[in-house]
């Protein structure tokens, strides 16, 4: 006898919104310089952020 398991919906999906993060950095990032993208990382990284 084969039993189903149901999927719990999740609250969190992880790599949904991790891919959706990337996907705005890199549409935030197309085009620009290696010093516009040093700066960008400064002004929007939490590890940047912390060590101020």
């Amino acid at each position: 006898m084969k039993t189903k398991n149901k999927i719990a919906e999740k609250e969190f999906d992880t790599v949904k919104t991790f891919r959706e993060i990337k996907e705005k950095i890199s549409k935030d990032l197309v085009g620009k310089t290696t010093e516009q993208i040093l700066e960008y990382l400064k002004l929007n990284s939490v590890k940047f952020q912390t060590e101020k």
